[in-house]
C-alpha cells in the first residue's frame, strides 16, 4: 500500500529513542522527510549515528520542549533548511512516578508540562502552516491510562487524559482545514525497559525468565488482554504512519487503543 507521503514532513518528538525511533524510521521509509527530536545534541548524534539506512531522508532537530523558547528552537531549526511540518507526531512524554499521599502540587505542574505542554507549544507553531496549506496531520501519543488509569502515577494519566481530551477540542477548532488529528493509544508495549523491569520482578518473585514466559506472566497478571501478549514499537509506528497519511483522511478526533483488546466496553 502506497501511503503518499512522499514529499511531507514530519517532525516526531523525543524521537531519539524507543517508540518514537521507530516511528520516525517508519515515516522516513514510507517516503517522509524526517525531523528526528531530540532534548540535546548528544542524544541526537546518537539517534542519527544509529541510523544504518543513509538513504532515509532525517534530519535531526534539538530543543526543550519544557520551554516555549526551547520549542520555537526546533521549529527554526526546520524553517532554517526551508522546512514546514505537515505531520506532527507528539510522541513524547514520560510516565512520571508517584502516589496520591506523597506527590506535591509541583509534581502535578510537571506532569502537565511534560506529558501536555510540550505537546500544545507544538501544536501552536505547526498548525498554522498546515492551514495555510490546507492539509495536516497532528497525532498525539497517550495511554490506554487515559481512560483506565491505575491508583499510581495519577498526576501522569491525569495530563494524559487531558491530552486525549484536547485533542479532540483541536479536531473540531480545525474543522474545514484539511487537518485531522487523532490519538493513539498504547497498553503495555514491549520494551527493553519493560524486560529489564519484569526480569526483576521475576527473579524475586521465582518466575522464568525468558521473554516467552515471563510475557504469558505479565499478561495473566498484569495486563490480561485476548491477544495473549504486548504489542511491539513497531505495531504502535504502523498506525502511527498510516493515520499519518493521506489514506487516513476520513478518520478524525478518534483516540485508537493499541492494547491487544485490554480495555472492554459493554
Amino acid at each position: 500500500m502506497d501511503l503518499q507521503l512522499n514529499g511531507k514532513t514530519a517532525l516526531v518528538s523525543g524521537a531519539n529513542r524507543g517508540t518514537g525511533n521507530v516511528i520516525a524510521t517508519t515515516l522516513a521509509e514510507e517516503g517522509a522527510t524526517v525531523a528526528l527530536h531530540a532534548f540535546t545534541q548528544a542524544d541526537a548524534d546518537a539517534a542519527m549515528a544509529a541510523i544504518t539506512n543513509t538513504a532515509l531522508k532525517i534530519i535531526p532537530v534539538v530543543g526543550d520542549l519544557l520551554t516555549d523558547e526551547g520549542a520555537r528552537q526546533v521549529i527554526d531549526q526546520l524553517a532554517d533548511q526551508g522546512l514546514h511540518v505537515d505531520i506532527l507526531v507528539n510522541n513524547y512524554g514520560s510516565a512520571l512516578m508517584g502516589k496520591w499521599d506523597s506527590l506535591t502540587i509541583e509534581q502535578w505542574i510537571e506532569a502537565s508540562n511534560v506529558n501536555l505542554h510540550s505537546a500544545v507549544r507544538l501544536i501552536q507553531h505547526c498548525t498554522p502552516n498546515m492551514k495555510e496549506k490546507q492539509w495536516g496531520r497532528v497525532i498525539n501519543l497517550s495511554t490506554i491510562g487515559d481512560h483506565q488509569p491505575n491508583a499510581i502515577m495519577p498526576h501522569y494519566y491525569a495530563a494524559k487524559a487531558a491530552l486525549s481530551n484536547a485533542s479532540v477540542s483541536l479536531a473540531k477548532a480545525l474543522s474545514h482545514t484539511g487537518i485531522t488529528v487523532n490519538t493513539v493509544s498504547p497498553g503495555l508495549i514491549h520494551t527493553p525497559e519493560i524486560e529489564r523491569a519484569y526480569q526483576l520482578r521475576a527473579h524475586k518473585k521465582g518466575w522464568p525468565t525468558d521473554w516467552e514466559s515471563l510475557q504469558d506472566k505479565i499478561v495473566e497478571n498484569d495486563f490480561p488482554n485476548p491477544t495473549g501478549r504486548l504489542a511491539t514499537r513497531q505495531e504502535v509506528a504502523d498506525l502511527v504512519v498510516f493515520l499519518a497519511s493521506p489514506r487516513a483522511g476520513f478518520i478524525n478526533g478518534q483516540n485508537i487503543r493499541v492494547d491487544g483488546g485490554a480495555v472492554r466496553y459493554a
